[in-house]
């Protein structure tokens, strides 16, 4: 039998962040495709938009009128999944039928005044503002809230309602699913190595390079090497950075420019407005310890072989573990090789 082959074998990958396996099955990238294929957005859309209720002037859902703004616009969302005040949560006496109540907050983050403009196609100076709004709304929500989520979800295929560019913030006083699995990861490691984990990850990824994807003074995109999604992407300061508020001038002003050139490189992968669901990971914003955190940004893009066909979680993925097709090593490869 010939020598394992990461690139060819099937095998499985541990995620030191959540403590997830998944199956990498590089072989079945050959098999041929016969399923759905998705129809692609219409290539131009107006700079404004009578009809849209995150265009400045325009009537909201609610029956709020938003400001004239020209530049980033913040503003309660209308329909938050999350509220400020609650009842308290009746208990149960079935240890199996538990409830907590939650409570918080959710905004909306209109990154531009233009209706036909995406993260990648804006001005550097309009997307440094835009990491500058994240910052400060991680700060002041912090205050009051646990946990301060920033998102975007980019595109039909991940669910976006409205093609105006946007993100969210959600801030609630509960340590959701996911941070609770990387705050327990960081955490153990620490004690366990006496460093913090992200940071000695991407100084191995750096030694290693092959799935590295762009990197500036301040910044490393990578596509990790647990990687679940075809073209999944982290974003990761290279020193050591706690919150989006933490950063420096010239750390936001790098972030910036790395962030508009590997959004650009998705954009030319298949010469469509990526689709994508992004989200920003920084330590909770409450009074505990947490020097074992790193600051990093996920980003999850679905699109597999063209910018028509993508990646579905069923099946095995649902019942069993995660499972990719394409190796990260070969993703970061022709990311790279789109980079502007």
């Amino acid at each position: 039998m010939t020598a394992f082959d990461p690139s060819q074998h099937p095998h499985r990958r541990y995620n030191v962040l959540t403590g997830e396996w998944l199956l990498v099955s590089p072989h079945r990238a050959l098999r041929p495709w016969k399923g759905k294929v998705e129809e692609t957005a219409p290539p131009q859309r107006p700079a404004y938009d009578p009809g849209c209720y995150l265009c400045p002037g325009n009537r909201r859902a609610e029956g709020v009128v938003n400001p004239p703004y020209d530049s980033t616009y913040v503003f309660v969302n209308d329909f938050r999944a999350l509220l400020d005040e609650i009842p308290t949560a009746p208990t149960d006496d079935s240890p199996l039928l538990r409830i907590q109540g939650t409570r918080g907050t959710c905004r909306v983050i209109c990154f531009s005044p233009r209706h036909d403009l995406t993260l990648p196609q804006m001005a550097l100076t309009d997307i440094r503002r835009v990491v500058d709004v994240w910052a400060e709304q991680t700060a002041e929500l912090g205050r009051s809230w646990r946990w301060v989520q920033v998102f975007e979800n980019k595109g039909d295929l991940m669910g976006c309602s409205n093609p105006h560019p946007h993100g969210q913030v959600w801030a609630g006083d509960a340590l959701p699913n996911e941070p609770t699995k990387e705050d327990a990861a960081q955490r153990a490691y620490r004690e366990r190595q006496g460093s913090v984990l992200l940071l000695d990850y991407v100084r191995t990824e750096l030694a290693r390079g092959e799935r590295i994807v762009d990197s500036n003074a301040d910044w490393v995109v990578l596509v990790p090497f647990w990687a679940i999604w075809p073209y999944e992407v982290m974003v990761l300061p290279r020193e050591p950075v706690l919150r989006l508020y933490d950063l420096s001038s010239l750390q936001r002003d790098r972030l910036a420019a790395i962030t508009q050139r590997f959004l650009q490189a998705y954009d030319a992968l298949f010469q469509c407005s990526f689709p994508y669901s992004m989200g920003w990971h920084g330590a909770p914003t409450d009074a505990g310890n947490y020097a074992h955190w790193q600051l990093h940004a996920h980003y999850y893009p679905p699109l597999l072989r063209s910018a028509t066909v993508r990646k579905f979680m069923v099946g095995y993925e649902l019942l069993a573990e995660a499972q990719r097709d394409i190796t990260p090593e070969q993703a970061a490869a022709t990311l790279r090789s789109r980079l502007g």
